[in-house]
């Protein structure tokens, strides 16, 4: 069998990716177009700084009649164009509290608490390298991890890191980008003016309004969102709060079935009479279904990820730098009060605060991830560079600015040879330390409701199985037909169980119910599985003809498989499955759980498999845990 990646959905099969994992795919592609913008910005200020400095206080200038906007080009970047970063920041966090773990708000006590303490120590420590100094002012430079460069330097250093680790980073530090912008608006705004920000709130309360009355099209939203942001840009507030409490505002949720059957009712219509009123009824009922974070998310994550913060990269990493320079910078309290902050305060919060909390909780909060994963990811941690010299813009002028601007780089360079070494040592070990190390004990969350029942549900593999993979299927769906191989190759493991739950997409596959029916018939005569191959393998051909000759080909008793097809006997146990599909957030097919846990992605041999043994090393550890842990 040809191995090729299934990433193909059904048209209604559920889109959101996972509400991190698409995300981390993102931030890790875009780690090189970063540290590509700032190679080329130090390149740049070293081979001609006046020409460097030039562009960017290049003015540019917007003009309405008698009112005129007029800023140079590093501020157009750091005040405009980064709202949009900071819009895709709330957005992250709001998907983490409505979709990810932290929808099981106990496990938001760590993170939170990781993540104040993880800006509380390194500014302590810069404030303690620069007391009385000039500098001291600056000790917001010290404090906020980079996320995004953060994990995607983890997916070049770390190897082979489980996402669990990626997903802990970024939950620790969503509470370190919010407190950075409370930061930035209390502390590093000027002359604040309270009529500008009375406006900003109203926009804001405006833009909650147009919402509450139910409007989904996004250019209702732009003019309110430019006053909200103009007005804060004259309030003296940074802007780039905008963008921040836009992205939270903005719900998660996943589409559900009903409304995408309801849609695909409206393609139904288009398809019988294609008008170009039709046509725009069926696309915005399409686009309907998209929460307004995911669809947020797909404009903007991009844009940002690869075009806003490698600009600003480029706009402001750039310094001139010589031996005299640099022994200036190491001379100076400002660099080594962000240096230490970063590389020493950052890990020590992570790892600290981890610990304590386990121990103070006697193992009931206590991080999602191993040792090595909370070594990793502090380490990893003292990354900074998009808020850290945001604010270094607003603090410094002159040398401090680029001694901090040194300080941060420094930071980042060595908090990745720590991240790289930690998990170099890591790989050393016995496989099985090397999982508990990186894994931890932690009890994941479960998707799947309810939970697989020997007794109801069709089941395929042995009952002491440590991995259970649960398919929601339809038999009529060409990605399920597709998947068949993959799932077949993998049932060879002796170690999996394989349970098919039923969700026939009628919308769109008019014989599926009928199929499920004759596999529910198939069933109360002792040939479920084979049912199944048969009609998996005949996926253009489920007519009732068709069914009752397969029926006769497996040895059934013909006239009472008839009867149960006729009289919809098994109608029942398919409403069930639909339910559990429903109350398990699945849309679409093929939709797969493993022990328990939605599997987001391809459906490929490779990715399946991988997947299977990671969730085979998590069932290992749990048997393998104290009873007081579990």
């Amino acid at each position: 069998m040809t191995e090729t990646k299934m990433s193909g959905r059904t048209t209604w099969k559920r889109n959101l990716a996972a509400p991190v994992r698409a995300f981390l795919r993102t931030e890790s592609g875009s780690a090189g177009v970063l540290v590509a913008a700032i190679v080329a910005a130090l390149l740049w200020a070293n081979i001609d700084l006046g020409s460097y400095e030039a562009v960017w206080r290049t003015q540019l200038s917007l003009r309405l009649g008698h009112l005129e906007l007029s800023r140079d080009l590093h501020t157009w970047i750091n005040s405009g164009l980064m709202t949009l970063f900071f819009l895709v920041v709330g957005l992250e966090a709001r998907r983490e509290f409505d979709l990810g773990d932290l929808r099981d708000r106990r496990r938001f006590v760590l993170p939170s608490v990781a993540g104040v303490i993880g800006m509380l120590i390194p500014v302590l420590i810069f404030l303690v390298i620069n007391h009385g100094g000039p500098g001291a002012h600056g000790w917001g430079v010290a404090m906020s991890t980079d996320t995004a460069l953060a994990l995607g330097l983890l997916a070049l250093l770390g190897r082979g890191v489980p996402d669990r680790v990626r997903i802990f980073l970024l939950t620790v530090f969503v509470v370190d980008d919010l407190i950075a912008l409370i930061v930035i608006a209390l502390v590093y705004s000027d002359d604040i003016k309270m009529m500008p920000i009375v406006v900003a709130v109203a926009a804001f309360a405006v833009m909650l309004a147009i919402r509450a009355a139910g409007v989904r099209r996004g250019l209702a939203y732009v003019p309110v969102a430019i006053v909200m942001w103009g007005a804060l840009l004259v309030s003296g507030v940074d802007p780039v709060v905008a963008g921040l409490a836009i992205g939270l505002t903005a719900f998660a949720y996943s589409p559900g079935r009903a409304e995408l059957e309801q849609v695909s009712g409206l393609f139904r219509s288009f398809r019988e009479q294609p008008t170009p009123k039709l046509a725009r009824t069926a696309s915005i009922g399409l686009a309907n279904t998209l929460s307004p974070n995911d669809r947020l998310q797909r404009i903007y994550h991009p844009w940002s990820s690869y075009v806003i913060v490698p600009l600003f990269g480029l706009a402001n990493a750039g310094i001139s730098i010589d031996g005299p320079f640099l022994a200036q910078a190491f001379a100076s309290p400002v660099t080594w009060g962000v240096l230490l902050g970063y590389v020493v305060g950052k890990p020590l919060a992570v790892i600290g605060t981890s610990a304590g909390l386990t121990w103070i909780s006697h193992g009931r909060i206590r991080p999602a991830v191993g040792w090595a994963g909370v070594l990793g990811s502090g380490t990893i941690a003292g990354v900074s560079f998009t808020v850290s010299l945001l604010i270094a813009s607003l603090a410094f002028t002159g040398d401090q600015l680029a001694e901090a601007k040194v300080g941060v780089l420094s930071a980042a360079i060595v908090s990745s040879a720590l991240t790289w070494t930690a998990f170099r040592v890591t790989n050393m070990l016995p496989k099985d330390k090397r999982t508990r190390a990186l894994f931890g004990d932690m009890t994941e969350l479960i998707d799947l409701i309810p939970a697989v029942d020997e007794k109801q549900d069709h089941v395929r593999g042995p009952a002491g199985a440590s991995v259970t993979l649960v398919q929601y299927g339809d038999f009529e769906c060409p990605y399920c037909g597709k998947a068949e191989p993959v799932l077949r190759q993998l049932l060879g493991h002796a170690d999996l169980r394989f349970v098919w739950r039923h969700l026939p997409l009628s919308d769109v596959h008019p014989h599926a119910r009928l199929a499920a029916e004759a596999a529910e018939a198939a069933a109360a005569q002792g040939k479920f599985w084979q049912m199944h191959d048969l009609l998996l393998d005949h996926q253009d051909r489920l007519n009732i003809t068709d069914l009752i000759k397969y029926a006769g080909d497996l040895g059934l008793d013909q006239k009472r498989f008839h009867d149960d097809l006729t009289s919809q006997a098994h109608a029942g146990r398919i409403e069930s499955d639909i339910d559990s599909a429903d109350n398990s957030g699945v849309s679409g097919t093929p939709t797969f759980f493993i022990n328990g846990r939605r599997h987001y992605g391809a459906y490929d041999i490779a990715t399946l498999t991988a997947a299977i043994r990671v969730a085979r090393a998590r069932a290992r550890l749990g048997r393998e845990a104290p009873a007081t842990l579990k």
